[in-house]
Parts: C-alpha cells; sequence; structure tokens
C-alpha cells in the first residue's frame, strides 16, 4: 500500500501559544532582509498551535500540539499555504527570513478538498515593501524547479533543486477522500516544506505538499490549474468546493467486455458503472452506459483524456469547473449515441469520506448512552467492527442513504451506570428506530428521547442487534446526572456542527 505524506511538520514537544508569542531581545522593527534575493523575504515561516477534537471522548477538548510549515506573498496581505499546515489551528504565528519577529495571523479561505489556504497577519506594515509571487503554469517534464521552504533540518530558510517528473491525477492525503492533479518532482519535499513556493523562471509553478514515504526524492506539488481555480473560486468571499460528476467508470481494456458492449477494439470509452443520486448526472447518464467523451475530448479506455498535451483522468476536465457551468457528454447507451449538456454542482454529501477539520463533535447522551453521527473522523477513531454499520458508511453517498438518512446515528459508547450494566455489547452499533420512529439525524433522535408524553420505556432499535436497547425513562433524569458527575460532561448534547 502506498501511503501519502503531508509535509507539515509535527511536533513533539510545543510551547503554549503565549510563549510562542514571546519576542527577541529589542531589535530594529521589521524584517531585516539577509537573503540573496529579495523574493526570499516573501517566503514565510509559519508557527501554529493547534487543538485537535477528540472523537473518541467527544465531550472532552481536544488535545494540543503544533506544526511549522510555509508560506509565500501572493498580493497584498495574501499568503498562500497548505490547509494541513494551518488546520485546527488556535494560534499562527508567521516569522519572516532573516528576522526575529513573529507576527500574528489568522486564516481568511481555506480549502480542505485542495489542501490550499489563504492568510493574513494582523499588521501588514512592515511587509509593504516585499516583492510578490507571480503564478505560471504547469512545468514541462524533465524541466527543473526549485522549492523553497522551512523543513526540518534546520531554522532557517532551505532552497533545494528537482526535476519534474510525472504529471499524474492523485490523491490529497489531507482530506483521504479527494483527488486532483498533481506534479511529482525529485527534489526533497520534508515535513516544513509544506505550503512553500516551487519556482521556475522567476515564478511560482505550484505549491509543496506532500511526499512518498516509501521512495527517496519524490515530492508533489500542487500545480497551477488547482491553485488559481481556488484563487477564482473565493473571489466573492467564500469557498464552494468542487463540482462532480456524479459517477464511477470501469475501464474497458477487455476485448471480450468490449465485443459484447458493442464496442469495436479502438481504446477508447469507459463503462459507467454506478450514478450517485442527486448528483449532476443523475437523470442524464445511466448504469451500463459507455462514456466516449467529455467537451468533445475523447475518453480512452483506461478513463484519460488529452489535456494541455497531458494525459490526466477525466474528472480533470470537470474539477476545472464550477458550480452551474456545463460539460457536453457523450455516450453509447443500447447501441445508441446521445450527445447531452450536463450542469454540473458540487456532491455535498461526499464529504462523509472526508477528515473533518474546525469542527467541533457533534454527540448525545442519554442515560449513559452515548450517540454520535457516523463519519470518517468516527470511523478512523473509533475502528467499527459491525459489518452492517461499515456497510451504511460504504453506501452512504454511492447508494444515497442520504437521501433518507441526513446521519447515520452510531451508539459509540455506553458509560458504566447501574442503568446501562447490561448493555456494553451494543456499543458500536447503528440506530435504526427509536421509540418506533426510523432516526433521520443526530438532532430527530434528540427529539425522539425527548417527546412532549414521555413513554414508560425508552426502545431503541440498532441495526444488526439480537434485541433492542430499552431504558425505563423514570430513570433517566438521575442517570443522566451520575454520569454527568461521573464523566466530567459539562453539556449532554452537542447538535451543531
Amino acid at each position: 500500500m502506498i501511503r501519502l505524506l503531508s509535509a507539515c511538520t509535527s511536533l513533539l514537544l510545543l510551547a503554549s501559544p503565549s510563549l510562542l508569542a514571546q519576542k527577541a531581545p529589542p531589535m530594529p522593527k521589521g524584517p531585516t532582509p539577509s537573503a540573496p534575493s529579495d523574493v526570499y523575504r516573501s517566503v514565510v515561516r509559519i508557527e501554529v498551535a493547534t487543538q485537535v477534537p477528540d472523537y473518541g471522548v467527544p465531550w472532552n477538548a481536544g488535545r494540543f500540539g503544533g506544526g511549522i510549515g510555509t508560506g509565500f506573498l501572493i498580493g497584498k496581505n495574501r499568503i498562500l499555504t497548505n490547509a494541513h499546515v494551518v488546520s485546527n489551528s488556535r494560534r499562527i504565528l508567521v516569522t519572516v527570513h532573516g528576522s526575529p519577529e513573529k507576527y500574528p495571523a489568522r486564516v481568511v479561505h481555506i480549502a480542505h478538498d485542495c489542501d490550499l489556504a489563504l492568510l493574513e497577519v494582523e499588521d501588514f506594515s512592515d511587509f509593504e515593501s516585499f516583492p510578490t509571487f507571480e503564478l505560471g503554469e504547469i512545468p514541462s517534464l524533465e524541466s527543473q524547479v526549485r522549492v523553497i521552504g522551512y523543513p526540518i533540518g534546520g531554522d532557517r530558510l532551505s532552497v533545494t533543486r528537482g526535476v519534474v517528473s510525472r504529471i499524474d491525477f492523485q490523491p490529497y492525503s489531507h482530506s483521504r477522500a479527494d483527488s486532483h492533479l498533481v506534479v511529482q518532482i525529485d527534489a526533497a519535499i520534508n515535513p516544513g516544506n509544506s505550503g512553500g513556493p516551487v519556482v521556475q523562471d522567476g515564478k511560482v509553478v505550484g505549491v509543496a505538499f506532500q511526499g512518498l514515504r516509501q521512495a527517496d526524492n519524490t515530492g508533489y506539488i500542487i500545480p497551477m490549474p488547482v491553485v488559481k481555480r481556488f484563487l477564482k473560486d473565493i473571489e466573492d468571499g467564500n469557498y464552494d468546493h468542487y463540482v462532480d460528476l456524479g459517477i464511477t467508470e470501469f475501464p474497458l481494456y477487455n476485448p471480450a467486455m468490449r465485443k459484447a458492449l458493442g464496442l469495436p477494439n479502438d481504446g477508447t470509452g469507459v463503462l459507467v458503472t454506478n450514478v450517485i443520486p442527486t448528483s449532476s448526472a443523475d437523470g442524464i447518464v445511466q448504469n451500463g452506459d459507455v462514456l466516449i467523451a467529455l467537451d468533445g475530448k475523447p475518453v480512452d479506455s483506461a478513463g484519460m483524456v488529452l489535456l494541455n498535451g497531458e494525459k490526466v483522468n477525466f474528472n480533470e476536465i470537470v474539477e476545472r469547473k464550477f458550480a452551474g457551468d456545463k460539460v457536453t457528454a457523450r455516450f453509447k447507451r443500447d447501441g445508441g449515441w446521445n450527445d447531452v449538456e450536463i450542469e454540473l454542482k458540487p456532491l455535498h454529501w461526499s464529504r462523509m469520506y472526508a477528515i473533518d477539520y474546525e469542527k467541533n463533535p457533534r454527540y448525545l447522551v442519554f442515560a449513559g448512552l452515548v450517540f454520535q453521527p457516523l463519519d470518517t473522523n468516527l470511523f478512523a477513531t473509533a475502528k467499527f467492527e459491525d459489518v452492517t454499520l461499515r456497510r451504511l458508511y460504504t453506501d452512504y453517498v454511492p447508494k444515497g442513504l442520504f437521501q433518507k438518512h441526513k446521519d447515520i446515528v452510531v451508539l459509540t459508547r455506553v458509560e458504566s451506570d447501574p442503568v446501562t450494566s447490561q448493555l456494553s455489547g451494543y456499543a458500536g452499533f447503528a440506530v435504526e428506530k427509536i421509540n418506533g420512529t426510523e432516526v433521520r439525524d443526530l438532532a430527530h433522535a434528540n427529539e425522539l428521547l425527548h417527546p412532549a408524553v414521555v413513554p414508560e420505556f425508552h426502545v431503541i432499535e440498532l441495526f444488526g442487534a439480537n434485541r433492542p436497547v430499552i431504558i425505563p425513562s423514570a430513570k433517566v433524569e438521575a442517570a443522566n446526572q451520575r454520569i454527568q458527575q461521573s464523566y466530567g460532561i459539562a453539556r449532554l448534547s452537542n447538535l451543531e456542527e
């Protein structure tokens, strides 16, 4: 298994925000340039104090930590960096090359799906004279680039050189759910390099963001099409996420399969195996269609198109568009050709499979039972083993379970109490019904457990469990008080993200 490593330092020890803010003995105001090139002043070191939510014990404040990354000026008080550098931040301090001064900064926009963020410092006056980086284009194969940043191994600026070795469509490790265009280079991209500019001919051609554990000198940069799309998206003051065609495809290499589908053995077309309900393609494309072209560009049997002289996944055509834009598609169905126009929109439900940041866990505590909505943060923390629950997670988007269940509510913990003494084996099951009503989401579960007319018993039915969980209503209030006191729970619920 190939594992991608985000190039952001994870520090073992980090001073508290108050210690980080302490300054060196008095020196002349403003950064002192000491680099051979003025542009080095525009590459900044970013120190971040973080607080990561605890999805295992959701009422806890979470653990504190920190890290180091890099950013660079692309405009007046506009510092571009990686999202993973500043995710879950509680304090951000920026340092300029050659200066001891630490400048407080804040996140203006952040896009976890493409691992980019835009920062600004509280006081930009000391940066007014600094040059800003100009954005270029995708570098060509075998061309040389420079990576500038603050990687581990020292505190001062580091510059390495490398050659562009591959242009591809690859997963972005930060969200664990998104794939975009990447450029692979053979320059070392180490923890701390994250967010730094990759420069060619005086222009930025990429942003350093991740490396490969199993290979030496294999780093990845976010190329300009992704960066420019992010910057265009936030022009209206909001980040609206990527649009999604909403189909799953299967390559058509096999000659027998192609013959069965009535296709010539010419290396074009992919089989549509699933259309996600409510997606852009829903109601237009069907399972079993053979996608032949997008926006007039032929799709080969591996799902690749020729774009700007390079073969990339056909989704790259969709990636460069925005909500409301249209894409033309040609596909074959039942031996006939179809040419359609599809209006694109985001598929927000797909964020189920992405790691969430800057959000407190939602939860509900009821007489020692702890309920949480299923998402990737919770799934990665709890490592659920119940087959039915894992299937609900897997099918949530492809089979459109979100149309019926905004949340898959899970009984994640059973805290020790006289009311719950025989229920410990039921943690890790998804909730199907409460008091006979199918549960739509966590807020709905809370309503069902706190009805206007309280029944004698609360009956909680779980997917895959051999019997329901039954709680005597008369004992709920006393159990809640004991649980709050025993486990230090300030609030019995957090229903809002």
